[in-house]
């Protein structure tokens, strides 16, 4: 049985994160070109104007180096590495100005989802299965981290280089995301902001061992066990 594991505290305000995490879709500049022509098709018919966000749960948390389970079909999963931005102060229309101030500090998450095509809502089937979103141990105070949209990601599989990208060429960066999001909805001490994944998310097995690396912000390992080994 998956039980959520006790979440990290930080060295600012809030000191403990309230187990809220909102991803966004679509953030990555390439993962946009790509998908054009798709987007302009029904049902989609354009690109997206606002943030496209969807919810971890809590069922999804999980720490570095837990296991995390694999159902058997597919057979595999998709591994999105993602900065996650903690909210330190409650966030409603701020400025991308101001939009920083309201930042606590910086975390690295693995936003694990079942291989997926739909593009603007993918099914929570696919995406908030227990332990799908486990968070890095380290919490980074964001006066530590000078420029959030200039750090490097990397994906280890097996100890194997498998992706390299930057949290910079997106779409909206740090503050901006923060100012959007913050336009339809606030945002709450505690909460975990991800900036959103970079195209062409590595697959992995069950039986690999995968690691998150961002620069300046620390890393995670997360291993991957066949499901029911997970229950047993």
């Amino acid at each position: 049985m998956h039980t959520t594991p006790p979440l990290p505290s930080l060295d600012v305000a809030p000191y403990r994160l309230t187990g809220t995490v909102y991803g966004v879709l679509m953030n990555h500049r390439p993962a946009l070109y790509v998908l054009a022509d798709a987007l302009d098709k029904p049902p989609y018919k354009a690109a997206p104007k606002a943030p496209v966000l969807f919810v971890k749960p809590r069922n999804t948390l999980a720490r570095s180096g837990q296991p995390v389970a694999v159902p058997a079909e597919p057979g595999q999963v998709e591994v999105s590495a993602q900065l996650g931005i903690v909210i330190g102060r409650q966030c409603t229309g701020v400025t991308p100005e101001a939009a920083l101030g309201h930042v606590a500090g910086y975390l690295v998450v693995n936003d694990i989802s079942l291989p997926h095509s739909q593009f603007y809502r993918p099914s929570v089937r696919l995406k908030a299965r227990d332990g799908f979103c486990p968070l890095g141990d380290r919490i980074v105070p964001a006066d530590q981290v000078p420029d959030p949209d200039a750090l490097e990601v990397r994906v280890l599989i097996d100890g194997q280089l498998v992706q390299v990208s930057s949290t910079g060429d997106r779409f909206r960066g740090v503050a901006q995301l923060i100012a959007d999001v913050s336009a339809f909805m606030t945002l709450m001490p505690g909460d975990i902001l991800t900036l959103g994944g970079s195209q062409g998310a590595p697959l992995a097995r069950a039986g690999q061992a995968v690691r998150i690396e961002i620069e300046g912000i620390g890393h995670l390992n997360t291993p991957l066990v066949r499901e029911q080994e997970s229950a047993a």
